[in-house]
């Protein structure tokens, strides 16, 4: 059931042109301009921080963005009070999302690591096993940061709640600018924001080649948890 229900998930996702816009093409767009441009500065090798910060980019908008949307206006037209009143239980339809956000998360990957290789990008193995559990850990953190706001608020809000959120943490979130290149006050803050600590744990493993600093683990983490045992409480079915 869980299997069915993942793929079904997945598979919406996937076909919504608007999903596909938000996950895919700006992340493409992304990667490339910050791969070929130097406006925005970064370290070297130029491609593998590009793709690092992209990876992150990936996951919010996937995970968290998408998520919180798709889950916000499926509790609106009562997908998800019609889904409850049939055998499946409540903890199957969070793990199916959860499960389909990880599917689409996996095809971003994909595609932007394709991209990346093209672009000259050359990670190490270790670098790569680093990588993938970052993003795991990235991809659980943000999803339960997309449950609570979708589960909580009205579909309208979340649409534009969720937007605003996926700006602020591209444009001051440590994601496109980062950590090291701002304001001490400033990234003191930054520093303790999972997107931060997403895309530098990423970068870490995908331009250094070895473990996310154990705060960024932590950070993460640690936000996961709250959202997740928050969640609990106010996700609502209707």
């Amino acid at each position: 059931m869980l299997l069915v229900q993942a793929r079904t998930e997945a598979v919406l996702t996937l076909r919504n042109g608007e999903q596909a816009l938000l996950t895919v093409i700006i992340p493409i767009g992304l990667l490339v301009a910050l791969a070929l441009m130097s406006v925005i500065p970064m370290p070297e090798p130029r491609v593998g921080s590009a793709a690092a910060r992209v990876f992150a980019l990936a996951v919010i908008s996937s995970a968290f963005t998408g998520q919180a949307i798709g889950l916000g206006f499926d509790r609106r037209y009562g997908v998800l009070k019609r889904l409850a009143a049939t055998a499946l239980p409540r903890w199957l339809l969070i793990s199916g999302r959860m499960a389909a956000a990880f599917v689409v998360v996996a095809v971003q990957v994909v595609v932007l690591t394709v991209t990346a290789l093209l672009l000259g990008w050359q990670p190490s193995l270790a670098g790569v096993a680093w990588g993938l559990l970052v993003i795991v850990l990235g991809t659980l953190t943000f999803g339960a940061l997309g449950v609570l706001l979708g589960g909580a608020l009205r579909a309208e809000i979340v649409l534009a709640l969720a937007n605003i959120v996926w700006f602020l943490l591209l444009l001051v979130g440590g994601v496109a600018l980062g950590v090291e290149s701002m304001p001490g006050w400033a990234a003191t803050i930054v520093h303790l924001l999972p997107s931060a600590a997403l895309a530098e744990g990423l970068h870490t493993a995908l331009v250094d080649g070895t473990a996310p600093a154990p705060r960024d683990v932590l950070v993460l983490s640690g936000w996961g948890a709250a959202a997740g045992a928050l969640s609990l409480r106010t996700t609502k079915l209707s």
